[in-house]
């Protein structure tokens, strides 16, 4: 059950700085990434004061997170050829901070959304905000799936590698492995390696033709961003395998020992390591919108479940969607998404405000590259047709492949009668890291399209609530 206070009124336009305790704002925007930074300097421009909720200690999202204060690397050593957009966009927030026209609630969190209102844990507990406007710029995650043994300490996300190195300049592991798929794999590895790391080995299991075939579309959208990829490839050396298969990891009581795989050709290989970082590119992350009214539709394109907005990102009831929680662009795409997305909400105040024409240009653009990015890096369905049935599919609550294939059998492939027989998704995560192979495996054994399968739906808190957080609110209710 949910936590929420009662008796808040709805918010109105706010323009100056919102009161303490029970906050109210025109406009509330969840997430400090590209897209929510954006988002809030075109609210500020048009005289409104928003407030930022973001689980970050500063502004920046995952792609131009900043560092801790101790660590002494350059920009352009965290950030690469961004490291200019970076730069901007952390000068841009941190000015509106000072100016105090938007309130920022740092290392916080939505857990729960209902009649225009947000209940947002804190590190002085829980605050209720009532809104107006909503835009949620809640980006994307890692897309995991399941390898034998990657239950075990020291297997993490590429993102949690990527954290990891560019806040505390920190390798997870002195000899890596990375494998999965996408440019994020690319980039992480090109990162550790620049960064003094030791990368044994990098596995992509998309093969060289399909990501060749990929490659065109995503040259003809942005050939200088494509040039830079194909670097950071050139970085990665013989280290580099495309089309890889059947990967296993071997674990010890300390982690991983080693990483066996099958080349494009089916040799079997092992490669030593005390650290594996998994990706398969990334999952839009639509929790909140899940829970502020959005439908979805299945992209067979993208391969998972997204909400359906308009061209402006107006989910409906005064919810606005932008950036990667709606459609994997990228950090320049989600920029150019919080401008449009926050102009439809302005629009919709009364206050005149149209998107610049080359921001939409840019917008469409980026899709065709994305287009060719999702072309490029497919996941294959074989990694899902050949684990053993003791593998750890949901990692949260131990379930394998053999309770989710035994559930199946008895109550059919929909994944929330499977839910309900083997607690897939009932974990901390909710089904963040699951749902994806889950739904694949469950498609895969009732012969059937994923689509046909059912997603798992998000209930509130989103993240687990500390008891003392719940017990100070007067009165609960269920945000449903």
């Amino acid at each position: 059950m949910g936590v929420m206070t009662e008796g808040l009124s709805t918010g109105g336009q706010s323009t100056g700085s919102p009161s303490t305790g029970g906050q109210s704002t025109g406009v509330l925007i969840v997430g400090a990434g590209p897209a929510g930074i954006r988002a809030a300097e075109t609210c500020v421009k048009a005289g409104l004061h928003p407030i930022i909720v973001d689980e970050a200690r500063q502004a920046g999202g995952q792609i131009y997170r900043r560092p801790a204060s101790t660590v002494s690397r350059s920009a352009k050593d965290r950030y690469g050829s961004e490291a200019g957009k970076a730069l901007a966009l952390h000068k841009c927030f941190d000015l509106m901070v000072s100016n105090g026209q938007v309130t920022h609630l740092s290392q916080s969190s939505v857990t729960a959304i209902a009649h225009q209102s947000a209940q947002v844990l804190t590190n002085e507990g829980i605050k209720v905000i009532s809104f107006e406007k909503l835009i949620l710029c809640t980006g994307a995650g890692d897309r995991l799936l399941p390898v034998p043994g990657w239950q075990s300490a020291g297997v993490f996300s590429l993102g949690a590698m990527q954290i990891a190195l560019k806040t505390q300049e920190v390798a997870l592991g002195r000899r890596l492995v990375l494998a999965g798929t996408g440019p994020l794999l690319t980039l992480v590895a090109a990162q550790l390696i620049r960064a003094g790391a030791e990368v044994a080995a990098v596995l992509d299991t998309a093969p060289m033709r399909q990501q060749v075939k990929g490659a065109w579309a995503m040259a003809m959208a942005r050939p200088i961003v494509t040039l830079r990829g194909l670097y950071l490839r050139a970085i990665l050396g013989q280290r580099y395998h495309a089309g890889v298969r059947n990967l296993r990891i071997t674990t010890n009581e300390s982690g991983p020992t080693q990483l066996c795989w099958q080349d494009h050709t089916g040799l079997d290989c092992r490669t030593q390591c005390d650290g594996v970082g998994l990706g398969w590119h990334l999952m839009a992350d639509t929790q909140l919108a899940d829970l502020a009214g959005a439908n979805f539709y299945w992209s067979t394109e993208w391969s998972q479940w997204l909400p359906k907005v308009d061209s402006a990102g107006r989910l409906g009831n005064g919810v606005y969607l932008a950036g990667d929680g709606v459609r994997i662009l990228g950090a320049d795409a989600a920029e150019c998404a919080g401008q449009i997305a926050a102009a439809a909400c302005l629009e919709d105040m009364g206050l005149t405000c149209r998107p610049g024409k080359r921001a939409l240009w840019r917008h469409e653009r980026m899709q065709r590259f994305a287009s060719g990015l999702a072309t490029a890096f497919q996941v294959p369905q074989e990694l899902f047709t050949q684990l053993p049935s003791d593998t750890v599919i949901c990692r949260c609550e131990g379930v394998a492949l053999g309770d989710i294939q035994a559930a199946a059998r008895r109550v059919g492939p929909d994944i929330n009668r499977v839910k309900s027989q083997c607690r897939i998704g009932m974990g901390r995560c909710q089904g963040r890291y699951c749902q994806f192979a889950a739904g694949r495996i469950l498609a895969e054994l009732g012969q059937t399209a994923p689509a046909k399968i059912g997603r798992l739906r998000a209930q509130p808190p989103l993240r687990p609530l500390p008891v003392s957080a719940a017990l100070q609110s007067e009165s609960v209710k269920d945000p449903q």
